[in-house]
């Protein structure tokens, strides 16, 4: 893979993955048209994937580095330093236990089917196709049913848990982590951007456990040319991300959903054309 590819795949990554039209979908296109995909070894390009998405992950860290830090420091404070019970405990501390509830569900998917998320099935062109497809539709009910009422002082832990499940969907291509925790989330009455910025943070457990992972497993396979191309991926996905993020926020502050509805849908239907034709 060259600088140009790895620069191309870390923007693809860093636009999509936090914009609801899914960034496996975008890269699995985008890989299987550059011939960058191989059947034998599918899970290489799960493991590139996985590790690109770590510059994402820096862009979340970045964007709500305030955020995060007193989370952390209110969460050790009433919990180990001068514990609390969970209800009485400060909103950041409350929403630090919200983020793990969340991020339970999509833990004990992924390791129970590591190896079927790593397979072929998920590199399927029809299966992106479908996901695409069905989860415009989700999200399109979810805008329309939703009361866009409750912020993030609202936010249950049975919340938690129903848009932690959501997350659990995003493992299936096509489905998109923001797209389905958004989703969740304005089914759960949640303001669009609450449901944004709630779905951005549960991300953070997630695809720190699954980058630091698939790297790990991906050290055997890595040359040193492959090692500069996730550096310049990561790299590349840091810096659309973070643009990403703050365009996405800003944008549902005034607007809906609809058009990222409507996009994956045509994109759902332009594949299952060409997979026909």
């Amino acid at each position: 893979m060259n600088i140009i590819e790895s620069i191309l795949f870390g923007i693809v990554q860093g636009l999509t993955e936090f914009l609801p039209i899914s960034s496996t979908a975008h890269l699995t296109l985008l890989g299987k048209l550059l011939g960058k995909i191989s059947l034998d070894h599918p899970e290489q390009w799960t493991a590139y994937m996985a590790v690109i998405q770590l510059g994402t992950l820096f862009a979340v860290l970045l964007y709500f580095a305030k955020d995060i830090f007193i989370i952390i420091r209110d969460f050790i404070r009433d919990n180990l330093i001068y514990p609390k019970k969970i209800k009485e405990q400060s909103f950041f501390s409350r929403q630090g236990w919200m983020v793990i509830v969340g991020t339970i569900p999509v833990v004990i998917v992924g390791m129970l089917f590591k190896k079927e998320i790593e397979g072929t099935f998920t590199k399927s062109l029809l299966v992106i196709a479908v996901s695409l497809i069905m989860w415009g539709i989700l999200l399109g009910i979810a805008e329309k049913v939703a009361q866009h009422q409750r912020d993030e002082k609202h936010i249950t832990f049975f919340d938690a848990l129903i848009i932690g499940i959501g997350q659990v969907f995003a493992l299936i291509p096509g489905s998109s982590r923001s797209g389905t925790t958004i989703t969740a989330a304005l089914f759960m009455g949640l303001t669009r951007e609450t449901a944004a910025r709630f779905s951005f943070l549960l991300s953070i457990p997630a695809v720190l456990a699954s980058g630091l992972l698939e790297l790990k497993d991906s050290l055997h396979f890595v040359t040193l040319g492959m090692l500069w191309s996730y550096l310049i991926g990561i790299s590349a996905a840091f810096i659309s991300g973070y643009i990403a993020i703050d365009i996405l926020l800003k944008f549902l502050k005034k607007k809906s959903t609809w058009v990222f509805v409507w996009y994956r849908i045509a994109f759902g239907v332009i594949l299952l054309v060409c997979l026909v034709g």
